[in-house]
């Protein structure tokens, strides 16, 4: 069956049709606008929920029979429990003992530990899988073997698909750190505490049936309730929801690495320089060894010229945390949590505040966060002359890891990428990027180990930092010294088979990911 394509605004070819649905080529940035109403589930009636509240099921089998789950219809999970998360390999080894087949997985993430539903598509229970795939599952997918297009959204693109009916989930489940019969969940207690269900909030919201499976029942109510019961269609206790080794993050360690520690130290000192780093302003660092670095040298600079930031954007790690103690940082806003700091400080602390995509990141809304934060500090795999980010596979064009909420956050007022000059000799700046994933025009400053690039867009960054230390250099001088060093690397062969597309924020297709190998 032949894929039509078509050029986006990018110039990027995409599939016009993405596993039976209309793909809308990327348009521009802020060029697409929705129409229409919300989706909604059907309505439904206490009449035929149980007066006592009592919605437990004896088992997850029985409580697909009871919710209807059927060939072809749409699963969908969230990724709060990380490489610990022991739900999603048991709704699919369910749904097989069933007999069920053609199921669409509509996760908020994979991790390696679902290596497991290989098995589950080669025997077709799985159709395809529209949520990132990392390590077993990207390689599945980057060698042709999925029967769908694989769809890669970030967060906030994975909340406007919901509400907006691109999606229709059919089945969520929902697994919960902490219930009670009624449906009522939270992440910050239980002995799989991952801070938030805040991935999981759409789902209860816009699935026509929601599961929640728990390993800690409590008596009703379940407080605080991050996921309403009202939401919640049956309740499945089981054993155990996860490994809580795995659950935390494995990545909230600061970089050791020299040239990663520069990198951190410069970006921490653009901030101060250019004036963004201010009384009252706001900053997002992931958990990555490079970003946790630069909220320390961040931190010291603040201590040393008395500011305090009036918001921090989380993911949350014990280091964010302690300057939320100290009173460097008066709250922060938290979309996941990667550490048992951060879940104890979300628990105990009313000024480390639960988030979801939908008031952090979704384009389709009344405003969101992402655009209000004056700094966010992110990773890429890629960056090219034209200050466009690749974030989802790696120069080959295999797949990496899905998105995450790095597209949302090029809304900031300052977007900053933070790259070492190369990976096993491998430039990370490079002529044209293999997958676009962020458009240059919102990508503000990369900071390499070898200098700082400002895009010269931005013309007021250039101006505060015309007279500083800093070593700033243009782009095309920073790959010309890395072309010097490791050579300029061939251009790997690639088919012309699409096997996944790059979501934008707005729901346009931004670019195809090509079958490899």
């Amino acid at each position: 069956m032949t894929t039509k394509l078509e050029k986006n605004a990018a110039g990027r070819m995409v599939p016009t049709e993405v596993n039976g649905r209309e793909g809308v080529p990327f348009k521009g940035v802020g060029k697409h606008r929705p129409r229409g109403a919300k989706a909604a589930p059907r309505l439904a009636t206490c009449i035929d929920y149980p007066a006592d509240g009592d919605k437990r099921m004896p088992s997850l089998k029985k409580a697909f029979e009871s919710v209807g789950l059927a060939d072809g219809m749409v699963v969908s999970t969230h990724h709060h429990l990380r490489n610990g998360d022991a739900v999603g390999n048991l709704i699919f080894d369910t749904a097989a003992e069933m007999g069920l087949s053609d199921l669409m997985w509509f996760p908020s993430a994979s991790f390696p530990v679902h290596a497991n539903q290989i098995g589950h598509l080669d025997a077709g229970v799985i159709h395809h899988i529209e949520g990132s795939m990392n390590g077993p599952l990207g390689a599945y997918c980057s060698a042709g073997k999925m029967r769908g297009l694989g769809v890669l959204r970030s967060h906030g693109g994975r909340w406007q698909a919901i509400q907006d009916g691109e999606v229709h989930i059919d089945v969520a489940v929902i697994a919960a750190p902490t219930a009670d019969a009624f449906g009522n969940a939270n992440a910050v207690h239980g002995p799989a505490a991952c801070g938030l269900l805040g991935f999981a909030l759409a789902d209860s919201v816009y699935a026509e049936k929601v599961i929640v499976v728990t390993d800690n029942l409590v008596p009703f109510p379940c407080l605080p309730w991050q996921i309403q019961g009202n939401n919640v269609d049956a309740v499945v206790e089981v054993p155990s929801i996860g490994d809580p080794s795995q659950i935390v993050s494995g990545t909230t360690r600061i970089t050791q690495s020299p040239d990663r520690r520069r990198i951190a130290e410069l970006a921490a000192r653009f901030c101060a320089e250019a004036g963004i780093m201010c009384d009252g302003f706001s900053f997002q660092a992931g958990a990555g060894g490079t970003t946790l670095a630069f909220a320390m040298y961040l931190a010291e600079l603040m201590r040393a010229d008395n500011i305090t930031a009036r918001f921090a954007r989380g993911g949350s790690t014990e280091h964010m945390v302690e300057m939320l103690d100290e009173g460097l940082v008066e709250y922060i806003l938290d979309g996941q949590t990667f550490d048992l700091d951060g879940v104890r400080s979300m628990r105990d602390d009313p000024r480390h505040q639960d988030t979801s995509p939908f008031t952090s990141y979704n384009f389709h809304g009344k405003g969101n966060f992402a655009s209000m934060v004056d700094v966010a500090v992110l990773g890429a795999t890629e960056v090219d002359l034209g200050f466009n980010g690749n974030v989802v596979t790696h120069s080959d064009g295999r797949l990496l890891h899905g998105i995450g909420g790095w597209q949302n956050c090029l809304a900031a007022r300052c977007s900053m990428l933070l790259v070492p000059s190369f990976r096993d000799r491998i430039p990370v700046i490079v002529d044209e990027v293999t997958t676009l994933c962020g458009p240059g025009e919102l990508i503000d400053v990369v900071v390499t180990e070898r200098g700082i690039a400002v895009n010269p867009r931005r013309r007021d960054l250039l101006d505060a930092v015309a007279d500083s230390a800093l070593p700033i250099r243009p782009i095309e001088d920073l790959k010309a010294e890395l072309d010097r060093i490791c050579g300029v690397p061939a251009t790997p062969p690639r088919s012309d088979q699409p096997v996944a597309v790059v979501k934008w924020v707005d729901g346009t297709v931004i670019d195809t990911v090509w079958r490899v190998g």
